[in-house]
C-alpha cells in the first residue's frame, strides 16, 4: 500500500467512519477501522456490528490494491491533529507490512495494523430499495420520536430502545415508546418503492443522524438487506443492525375518545413546568393539573416532604368543557413540548386514568411540527 491523498479528503473519511468504531474490549479488531485500495479510490470501513459505515474518497495509487486494519481511535486523533498541509503519505512499512508510515508535513507515524482477516465481512449494498428520504425531515422525525425510547442498559425488551418506521401509503411514520409515553411523527415520502417496516435502536439512528449532517446531502436512499437497513447517500453507506423484536401496537395506545381540550401558549406552559417539578417528588416526577369547567386556567402543583410545594396558574386558551384532576411525570411532558416549535398545543383527556395526548393546535402550527403527536400516561398519586 503507497498513496497520496488530500489531507482534507482523509480527515473527512476517518471522522465519518469512526462514527461506527466499537470499543468494545472482547473484540479487538471492532476498533480497526479497514483501509482498502481499489484503483483510484480509498474505500474506508468501520462497524461495531450493530452499526457500520463505509465510504470512498479519491487518492493517488502509487502501488498495489491491498487493505490494512488501523486501530480507529488512534487514526481519528491523528487525523484532527495534523499539521497544515494539503497532503498525506500512507505506505506500509518494509517487512511483513505490519506497520503504516503516514506523513504530513514534517509529522511521520508510525502505525501498527490489526490483522486484516480477522476484519468482519462488508455486506454489499443490497438490491432491495425501499425508497428515498429526505434528510432534514428524517432529523425532525428523529428528533422528535427517539427521545421517548429506552436506553439500552435500561431494559431487556430490545423494542422499548428502538425507533419503529413505517414505510408505505406516501408517508414515513417514525414511533418510540418506553411503555409510558409513546411519540409519533408522520413525514411525507413520495419515492417509495415497496411498503417495509423496520425497528432500530434509538442510539445507532443517531449515529445516523450525525453522518448525514456531516454529508450535506438533501435526500438517502434506503435500502433492506438480511437482518440489516442500508442508507445510502453522497458516497456514504450507512448500515444499521434491525432489532428482532416485535414493536408494540402503537395504535392502541393513541386515545380516541379524549374529550376535554386543554389548550395553552407552548412556551407558557413549558417554562411553568419546568418550575414546578423543582419540588415534585424524587420517586415519581409528577405535577398535578387541576382544572374545572368554569376557568379558563390550569392549576398546576407538585409538592414533596423533603423539596416543599409549588402551584402556578397557568392560562388556556378557552375554558375546558369538563372539570377533570390528573397528574403526569413532568419531564415527560417537558421533554415533547421543548421538541416542539408551534406556539399553542392541545392537552387531549378523558379520565383521570387515561392517557393524555399532545399535539399542535392553533392557526400557528409550525411546520416542523407537523404529523406529530405525543401520548403521556397519568402518573397515580397515593393518597
Amino acid at each position: 500500500m503507497d498513496f497520496v491523498s488530500m489531507k482534507d479528503e482523509l480527515v473527512f473519511g476517518v471522522k465519518l467512519a469512526s462514527y461506527a468504531l466499537s470499543t468494545r474490549s472482547s473484540m479487538p479488531i471492532l476498533s480497526g477501522l479497514k483501509m482498502e485500495i481499489s484503483g483510484a479510490s480509498l474505500r474506508l470501513y468501520a462497524t461495531d456490528l450493530e452499526r457500520s459505515v463505509h465510504c470512498e474518497i479519491p487518492i493517488e495509487n502509487r502501488g498495489e490494491d491491498g487493505a490494512v486494519v488501523l486501530n480507529g481511535a488512534i487514526l481519528s486523533q491523528i487525523a484532527n491533529h495534523l499539521p497544515q498541509d494539503d497532503r498525506i503519505t500512507m505506505k506500509t512499512g518494509e517487512g511483513d507490512g505490519t506497520v503504516v508510515k503516514l506523513r504530513c508535513g514534517e509529522a511521520l507515524f508510525d502505525l501498527p495494523t490489526l490483522p486484516e482477516e480477522d476484519y468482519p465481512e462488508i455486506a454489499p449494498l443490497p438490491d432491495e430499495r425501499i425508497g428515498k428520504m429526505n434528510v432534514d425531515k428524517f432529523h425532525r422525525g428523529l428528533e422528535q420520536t427517539a427521545f421517548a425510547s429506552l436506553k439500552v442498559n435500561e431494559t431487556t425488551r430490545l423494542s422499548l430502545t428502538g425507533v419503529d418506521i413505517l414505510v408505505g401509503k406516501g408517508e414515513m411514520k417514525m414511533i418510540a415508546t418506553n411503555g409510558y409515553r409513546l411519540a409519533v411523527k408522520t413525514i411525507p415520502m413520495e419515492d417509495i418503492v415497496e411498503e417495509n417496516e423496520f425497528l432500530i435502536e434509538a442510539g445507532v439512528l443517531s449515529d445516523l443522524d450525525r453522518v448525514l449532517s456531516q454529508i450535506n446531502a438533501p435526500s438517502v436512499d434506503i435500502y433492506r438487506g438480511d437482518g440489516q437497513i442500508f442508507f445510502n447517500a453522497g458516497g456514504v453507506t450507512f448500515t444499521a443492525k434491525t432489532i428482532a423484536e416485535e414493536f408494540p401496537d402503537f395504535d392502541r395506545v393513541i386515545p380516541q375518545g379524549n374529550t376535554i381540550n386543554l389548550t395553552f401558549n407552548r412556551q407558557a406552559l413549558l417554562a411553568s413546568l419546568q418550575r414546578i417539578e423543582i419540588t415534585a417528588a424524587e420517586e415519581s416526577g409528577a405535577v398535578t393539573f387541576r382544572v374545572t369547567n368554569e376557568e379558563s386556567a390550569a392549576r398546576i402543583n407538585s409538592s414533596s416532604k423533603d423539596k416543599g410545594e409549588a402551584e402556578e396558574r397557568v392560562r388556556l386558551a378557552k375554558v375546558p368543557s369538563d372539570t377533570i384532576e390528573i397528574s403526569f411525570k413532568a419531564e415527560y411532558l417537558i421533554d415533547a413540548l421543548k421538541r416542539m416549535d408551534s406556539e399553542q398545543i392541545a392537552l387531549w383527556l378523558a379520565t383521570t386514568e387515561k392517557a393524555g395526548l399532545i399535539e399542535p393546535t392553533g392557526d400557528a402550527i409550525s411546520p416542523q411540527d407537523e404529523g406529530f403527536l405525543y401520548v403521556c400516561m397519568p402518573v397515580r398519586l397515593g393518597g
